[in-house]
């Protein structure tokens, strides 16, 4: 379950956007406006973290259990916080040692140890909250739901935490990507699919609120090349496909014996065309199994998908659909775009 901050702590919006910004303005705040992950929870093991996210840089640590994130300088003198440290609860400037709590203020000047503190020295701070093994932060306050992922709290599932990957494309080209059901054969030939099944039978697309879902069941295993025997003959594969704008995607893949395997594709902006992917998974089935195997097979596939992502023209995902020639199998990516386009997003999100 989401555990928000509930310290109270201050969150500003950017006054002006981050330096060389790749998004345009409008868009971007926006995209500000939705809760992102940065990084896992395991990462913040006592040391600051320096994480960008949709092109600020920003620091993240733990102060006395609570996750702050903040703008990664120091309004003394400009230096990055996150090469300092954190000490009794508070982030250490490693410039003239300058201290700041989880609220952002200043608390301590080691070179003034009398007198009182100017308040200008606030750290910019914003919404964070954990869930799903990671850590989610807002630019914009955090007014937005988290994307739901109820299978990983659901009895019986194991959790799981592939590394992250770094994809030199948008985030909507990326999560496009994994609601894709027409590439199977030919982009994952290598680890699951076969290129001598390549027909997507016709399946629905249904709106919803924020965003879409889909149902697509066909012969195509979900087990991996070199465990394929496992997969009864004739066995239908049915996965839904639940996305939330602006770039998370929830798959459930329903396998042989009432086994599930559900991922989080979370897609976070880091720029306009640099994303951070982060993929938790619930399993109910093998777990019993090395881990190593799984995170082996995850990273064959996205790396099967970034391959190919990286390579796509124009580099931002078009939301008008004339700009580009659809297909039958396209359901999901028109929907999805719709999506992008009814929360606000422009014909094409970067400048």
């Amino acid at each position: 379950m989401a555990t928000p901050n509930a310290s109270p702590l201050t969150f500003q919006r950017f006054p002006n956007l981050p330096r060389d910004c790749t998004f345009d303005p409008h868009d971007w705040h926006i995209l500000a406006q939705y809760w992102h992950p940065v990084a896992f929870s395991s990462d913040l093991d006592g040391k600051p973290l320096a994480v960008t996210l949709l092109d600020e840089p920003l620091v993240v640590f733990r102060s006395n259990g609570q996750v702050v994130a903040a703008r990664d300088i120091c309004p003394h003198r400009g230096a990055p916080l996150s090469r300092g440290w954190v000490e009794n609860g508070q982030i250490v400037c490693p410039y003239h040692g300058l201290a700041y709590g989880a609220d952002g203020k200043c608390k301590f000047i080691p070179s003034q140890t009398e007198g009182s503190i100017p308040e200008r020295l606030q750290l910019t701070t914003y919404a964070t909250q954990e869930a799903y093994g990671l850590v989610w932060v807002s630019l914009g306050g955090g007014a937005q739901p988290l994307p739901d992922f109820p299978a990983w709290n659901t009895a019986g599932f194991q959790q799981i935490l592939p590394p992250s990957i770094d994809i030199n494309a948008s985030a909507g080209r990326q999560t496009e990507g994994f609601i894709d059901v027409a590439h199977f054969a030919w982009i994952h030939h290598g680890s699951f699919a076969d290129r001598h099944n390549p027909v997507v039978p016709q399946y629905s697309v249904e709106r919803r609120e924020r965003g879409m879902h889909a149902e697509y069941v066909s012969t195509v295993s979900n087990f991996p090349k070199s465990m394929q025997h496992r997969a009864p003959e004739g066995f239908l594969w049915r996965r839904v496909f639940e996305v939330d704008a602006p770039f998370f995607a929830r798959l459930t893949v329903h396998f042989p014996e009432n086994g599930r395997l559900s991922i989080l594709n979370a897609a976070s902006p880091v720029s306009a065309r640099k994303t951070r992917l982060f993929v938790p998974i619930a399993r109910n089935f093998d777990t019993d199994l090395p881990l190593d195997d799984v995170y082996e097979f995850n990273r064959q596939v996205f790396e099967e998908d970034r391959a190919i992502v990286e390579l796509q023209r124009p580099e931002d995902l078009p939301i008008d659909r004339t700009a580009e020639a659809p297909i039958l199998a396209d359901r999901s990516s028109g929907a999805y775009r719709r999506a992008l386009s009814e929360i606000g997003l422009g014909q094409a999100y970067v400048r």
